[in-house]
C-alpha cells in the first residue's frame, strides 16, 4: 500500500484523480447520498494511508454543503492519517476576509478555526481571492497560482497582437503577472462600485492601445460576470478585435456564461478548480508541485 493517499471530494474528482497519478498515491473515492432534508452522508471507498493523506475538495456552490463535506472528509481522515494536507482548489468565503460594514462577520476567521479543529495539518489553495484571509490561519497555508497554466493554453491560440487587460485596478497585479509570463503588455481599467447596490461602472477614458488588437481579460474568478461584461462592452467601443477571458475560477452564476458571450466575448477559459464547460486548463500539476 502506498504511504500516501489522495482522498477525492465530490467537487474535485478530476483534479484528485490526476493528482494521485502524478504523486503516485493511492486514490480514495467518496460517494454522497443527499437526503430529502438536504443533509449529506459521505462514504469513502479505499485504503487511507496511516502516514500522509491529501484531501481535494473545492468549496463552490452549494458552498455550505461543500464546506461541511470538506470538514467531514478531514475529520474522518485525521482518525487514520497522522498528516492531513487539505487542498481547496476554490476557497469559498475568501471574499469575506474583513469587516467592510459594521457588524459584518469575517467568515474566513471562522473557517480558519474549523479547518484546524477537524484536523487539517496544512491548507493549499489556488488563486485565493484574498491572502488577507490566511492571516487567521494558525496551521500552515499556501496559495499557488494557475497563471502559468492559463498562459500555456493561450500561447497555443493564434492571437492578433494580443494585449492583457485587467477589468479593474484590484486585479492589476494578476494581469501584470499574466503579461510577464506571456511577454506581453498589459493595461488595467478603472471601475467604481457602489457599496450598497453593487452596481459597477467603468470610469476609464478612451484607451487607444486596444484598437485592432485581440484582448485577454484576466481575472481570478467570475461569479455573475458583471465586471467582465462591463469591461467587454467598454473595450468593444474602443474598436478592439476579439475579447478572450482567462480566469482561474469560473462560478458563472445566474446564466453568466450566456450573458458574457452576448456582451461579445469570443471564449472563456478557466481551470478545473470548478468543473464546467469552460474549465479547459488542468491545475493538478501545479498542486502536485506544491505538495512535493
Amino acid at each position: 500500500m502506498s504511504s500516501l493517499s489522495v482522498i477525492s471530494g465530490k467537487t474535485s474528482e478530476e483534479i484528485a484523480r490526476k493528482l494521485s497519478k502524478k504523486i503516485k498515491a493511492n486514490l480514495v473515492k467518496s460517494s454522497i447520498k443527499i437526503f430529502p432534508d438536504g443533509e449529506s452522508k459521505i462514504t469513502l471507498s479505499g485504503k487511507i494511508s496511516k502516514k500522509k493523506s491529501i484531501i481535494v475538495q473545492s468549496i463552490y456552490p452549494p458552498v455550505d454543503s461543500n464546506l461541511i463535506q470538506a470538514l467531514s472528509l478531514i475529520s474522518k481522515t485525521k482518525e487514520i492519517s497522522s498528516e492531513v494536507i487539505t487542498v481547496i482548489p476554490y476557497m469559498g468565503y475568501a471574499r469575506q476576509d474583513r469587516e467592510f460594514l459594521p457588524g459584518e462577520i469575517v467568515t474566513m476567521k471562522v473557517l480558519a478555526k474549523l479547518f484546524k479543529s477537524v484536523g487539517a495539518s496544512k491548507i493549499i489553495t489556488v488563486d485565493v481571492h484574498s491572502l488577507i484571509g490566511f492571516n487567521y490561519f494558525t496551521i500552515k497555508s499556501k496559495n499557488v497560482t494557475a497563471i502559468p497554466d492559463l498562459v500555456k493554453y493561450f500561447k497555443k491560440l493564434s492571437l492578433k497582437n494580443p494585449l492583457v487587460v485587467s477589468p479593474d485596478q484590484g486585479g492589476k497585479e494578476r494581469a501584470r503577472e499574466f503579461a510577464r509570463e506571456f511577454d506581453l503588455d498589459f493595461i488595467a481599467l478603472h471601475k467604481k462600485r457602489d457599496r450598497k447596490t453593487g452596481k459597477v461602472k467603468i470610469i476609464t477614458k478612451n484607451v487607444d492601445e486596444v484598437n485592432g488588437r485581440d484582448l485577454i481579460l484576466v481575472d481570478d474568478m467570475i461569479s455573475t460576470g458583471g465586471s467582465i461584461i462591463n469591461a467587454t462592452q467598454f473595450l468593444k467601443k474602443q474598436k478592439c478585435k476579439r475579447v478572450f477571458v482567462a480566469c482561474t475560477h469560473a462560478l458563472l452564476m445566474n446564466d453568466a456564461e450566456r450573458k458574457i458571450r452576448k456582451a461579445g466575448v469570443t471564449k472563456i477559459v478557466s481551470t478545473n478548480t470548478i468543473p464546467g464547460k469552460t474549465s479547459l486548463v488542468d491545475i493538478s500539476n501545479t498542486i502536485a508541485k506544491a505538495i512535493k
